[in-house]
């Protein structure tokens, strides 16, 4: 880019104009980088009052299409110029400003060009002016002052416009020059003739000016005289300001002292105010009133009013030991002096409030307590707000301690949770060891109502679930009645409602009084606070978004949301398998800090609560194994409930879950090893199969204990597992029996699960429902056709040797010409089988059809029906033979289809 465009494009539009410019690039740090070529071009700016020079840095911009100024210093600033060497030519010269710039020009010429424009440019409009070493002589002139040099001084204009290049012709200069060329007609055409013509204007001219000149000498000589005045007189002007700028040159120096002075008096008021300032804060903050320190000394811990003020003075004291003090006011004797004071202090109370709480916990502890008595009909564990009530007034105090003795606040805490943990464990005992008890009396007292001496009870790991039920099959799922589907006996049935019920009630009761303890704790031993980040703002935002919870009663302490993980609990992998859960975002470290806290102390307070909740559960189903799937949905629900409590109790409910889900599988298996095992007499009819009607009937019960329920995953893939089974023994039984056809046993047996899985709406189920649905209609048609065989068996063995004939070639119309398929031999075959022939061999067909299914299953006339439709395909089959194959000769059976239809209508009927 042109010294013009530049000036143009980057400078004009600033008011500045470009003396010089030069192309150079950085001296690299080390040797192996390239040089980054750029432009330093020194610029005047003459609207600023005084006239400043600048040095701008000038680089390509980003996009490439022109220049940006990258940095500036003004030329006063510059302190020295380094040409490198006087004697020695090198194109790299160093500028001093704060820092030290490295520079390399394109050439020898420019960097002598650029330094001598700064030379001439320092002495024109500095006082204070660079130094200039390792530079040539010659490039250094012996300037002067300016307002000495007279007629050779140079203007501001004449420097700016030092260097520029040839300026185009003006408007008016370019008017003449047509004008000119207009009175010339040949000056396109001929360039000698038009130059020959202007020679002799020019001449003419010439002659003129000088004859005017002569002419005008009187004149010349005056103006020469009257400019010689003017420059004296412009001389004696200079010698007046020059005497003018000496003046001024003492007044600026005067002012620039009486600025500095100036400006030390402002910083001397401005660090005396901020002196006051501080040693003010300083008071205020150590500042300690004196019934403050009598509270701590002497203040009454027992009474409400008394602790008010004991947690006032405490919260003052560690107010004014933490105070914001500079580290150099720290070592003032007077700030020293005041911090032992406080600490003397801090220390006495500690101890004093350490003693009164450690007595007051072990007295706690050692109360009996409400027993259980009163609370043996409606099954509930004593309640304890009395105890946190007497506590959570200590709880500000607490937050003191722990903040101010950690040591103190750490024993206080151990002495709580062990004197805490003989009152819980005493009454989670006797709270589990009175729900047991409850199950037992309910038993007793059910089982004197129902006077059931022997109890047909199906147990999920000690007991085969082959029972005998009083309809004589085989199975431990026994119905009363069509109209209510029970699993066991009466007395079963009724203890599963009553343990369902204890089961939620014992779950309530130790979900309640868990969840109260540890709001207790949180709110008592501060777990989260103001100094854990989380300010009462971020609480609000937490509580509105759903990571936060409330206790019950009193409490309303904020429990941290808590994300399980293989690190936190086994029980993770196995209790989520079956969706319970969603993966749920991180929480951060100082959460999952305060959730170990609280486990911790609420597995220090309760720590036979799982043991006891497993020995309950282990009981129950040793009772009755079909309790797991009470337990299963139970446990599930309340898991769920407490996973956001960041909880112990979550966690030991969890734990006792795999336990109980391990049980509920362990049932399964049994009753899918029942099935294997399961015997059928072979003297009768089989009939549906014992494990068939169990599981219609285990399915229905199941589906009302787990519906709504989040765990009916579990139950799906038990049912799959089932049924699976169920299918595999229903082939064997098929295949074992010897009184009834194996198509009868499949087709069946295949209907009532077709049924049952078709009842459940289970999308898990669809492709056994299919299943069970094929085997039933392929056993069907193939019991239909093999159980009706040939009833027109002479007529059925006559058509297989025409079409035989048919197949081998033979014309169908030629086939009656063949002695042994003749229109004679087809007549006596057909005389064989008059109508009523064929209506007492199906009478004798369906008698034996009823011999063979059984009534529960009522399929009777859905094989006599299909049975029906194959009897018409087959007549339809030898009509169609003998109109083909002896036409005209009007041969038909005796036997019409509107008599088959009469005749399967009325054996229907009559049975």
């Amino acid at each position: 880019m042109s010294k013009q465009q530049l000036q143009q494009t980057l400078f004009l539009p600033n008011d500045e104009r470009l003396i010089t410019m030069i192309p150079v690039s950085k001296m690299p740090r080390k040797t192996n980088l390239k040089k980054r070529s750029s432009l330093l071009c020194v610029v005047l700016n003459t609207v600023e009052i005084p006239v400043k020079v600048y040095i701008y840095h000038v680089k390509k911009s980003d996009r490439g299409d022109g220049f940006k100024k990258k940095m500036a210093w003004l030329l006063r600033d510059l302190r020295m110029l380094d040409g490198r060497s006087a004697d020695k030519d090198t194109s790299e010269f160093d500028l001093h400003f704060e820092k030290t710039y490295k520079w390399s020009a394109s050439s020898l010429e420019e960097k002598e060009t650029f330094i001598s424009s700064l030379w001439r440019l320092s002495h024109r409009f500095l006082i204070q002016k660079p130094e200039f070493v390792n530079i040539p002589q010659r490039l250094l002139e012996e300037i002067k002052d300016p307002h000495s040099l007279g007629e050779k001084a140079k203007s501001v204009d004449d420097i700016s416009m030092e260097g520029e290049d040839y300026q185009a012709l003006s408007g008016k200069e370019e008017a003449d020059l047509e004008l000119l060329m207009s009175e010339c007609q040949v000056a396109i055409s001929n360039a000698e003739a038009f130059t020959e013509q202007l020679s002799k204007q020019l001449s003419v001219l010439d002659g003129a000016n000088i004859h005017s000149i002569m002419g005008s000498e009187d004149q010349v000589l005056n103006l020469m005289r009257l400019l010689d005045d003017g420059i004296r007189e412009a001389e004696m002007i200079e010698d007046k300001l020059d005497t003018y700028d000496k003046m001024l040159a003492n007044v600026k120096e005067q002012m620039e002292v009486m600025r500095d002075k100036d400006t030390l008096m402002t910083v001397r008021n401005t660090n005396h105010q901020r002196l006051l300032d501080e040693l003010q804060n300083l008071v205020d903050h150590l500042d300690f009133d004196l019934k403050y320190t009598q509270a701590l000394m002497d203040g009454d811990l027992t009474s409400p009013a008394g602790i008010v003020e004991c947690t006032q003075a405490a919260q003052a004291l560690h107010s004014c030991m933490n105070a914001q003090i500079h580290p150099s006011l720290q070592r003032t004797r007077a700030v020293e002096e005041q911090q032992k004071h406080f600490k003397k202090l801090a220390i006495h109370f500690s101890k004093r409030l350490s003693h009164h709480l450690n007595n007051l916990f072990i007295h706690q502890g050692n109360e009996i307590g409400e027993t259980l008595s009163r609370y043996a009909g409606d099954l509930k564990m004593p309640q304890h707000n009395s105890i946190h009530k007497e506590l959570v007034i200590y709880a500000d105090l607490m937050l003191w301690l722990k903040n101010t003795d950690e040591t103190s606040f750490h024993k206080l805490s151990a002495v709580y949770m062990s004197n805490l943990c003989k009152l819980y464990t005493r009454e989670v005992m006797e709270f589990m060891e009175s729900a047991k008890q409850k199950l037992v009396t309910t038993k007793e007292t059910k089982g004197k109502h129902h006077g059931a001496s022997t109890l047909s009870r199906l147990t999920g790991s000690t007991t085969s679930l082959t029972k005998i039920d009083h309809r004589g099959r085989s199975g431990s799922i026994q119905s009363v009645d069509s109209s209510s589907i029970k699993y066991g006996s009466d007395l079963d049935i009724a203890m599963r409602s009553v343990f369902d019920s204890v089961l939620e009630k014992v779950l309530s009761e130790l979900e309640r009084v868990c969840i109260a303890e540890q709001d207790f704790c949180f709110k008592f031993f501060h777990l989260i606070d103001k100094s854990s980040g989380v300010d009462d703002d971020q609480k609000k935002e937490k509580e509105a978004s759903g990571e936060a919870a409330s206790g019950d009663g009193d409490a309303d302490v904020w429990v941290a949301k808590q994300t399980y993980s293989a690190s936190e609990g086994q029980y993770i992998t196995e209790n989520l398998g079956e969706g319970l859960m969603q993966t749920r975002a991180t929480v951060t470290l100082e959460m999952r800090q305060i959730n170990d806290q609280v486990r911790s102390m609420m597995a220090e307070l309760f720590p036979q609560l799982e043991q006891e909740l497993d020995q309950f559960l282990t009981h129950a189903d040793r009772q009755d194994g079909m309790y797991s799937m009470y337990m299963l949905v139970r446990m599930s629900q309340h898991v769920i409930n407490n996973q956001d409590m960041g909880s112990f109790l979550g966690k030991t409910f969890g734990n006792c879950l795999i336990k109980v889900k391990r049980n509920f599988d362990r049932y399964v298996d049994v009753m899918m090893q029942s099935v294997r095992e399961t015997k059928v007499s072979k003297k009768n009819r089989c009939g549906i199969i014992s494990f068939v009607h169990n599981f219609e009937e285990f399915a229905n019960l199941a589906e009302n204990i787990f519906r709504g329920s989040d765990r009916h995953a579990d139950l799906d893939k038990a049912y799959s597992k089932v049924v699976r089974i169920i299918f595999e023994q229903i082939m064997r039984v098929a295949q074992e029996h010897q009184k009834t056809p194996k198509e009868v046993v499949l087709m069946e047996n295949f209907h009532r699960m077709y049924s049952v899985l078709s009842h459940l709406k289970n999308p898990c189920l669809e492709n056994d429902r299919k299943e069970a649905k094929q085997r039933y209609t392929e056993n069907l048609k193939a019991y239909t056709v093999n159980l009706l065989g040939r009833p027109l068996e002479k007529l059925h063995t006559f058509f297989e040797g025409v079409e035989a004939r048919v197949a081998t070639g033979v014309k169908p119309e030629e086939v009656g010409f063949q002695l042994a398929y003749s229109k004679q031999e087809l007549r006596k075959v057909i005389k064989e089988y008059p109508g009523k022939e064929v209506k007492k061999n199906l009478e004798h067909l369906n008698k034996k059809v009823e011999k063979q299914l059984c009534e529960e299953e009522n399929l009777i006339q859905v094989v006599w029906h299909e049975m029906q439709d194959v009897f018409i395909q087959q007549y339809k089959y030898y009509d169609e033979l003998m109109r083909r194959c002896y036409p005209d000769s009007n041969i038909t059976l005796e036997f019409t289809m509107q008599n088959v239809l009469q005749f399967f209508s009325d054996i229907a009927q009559a049975h």
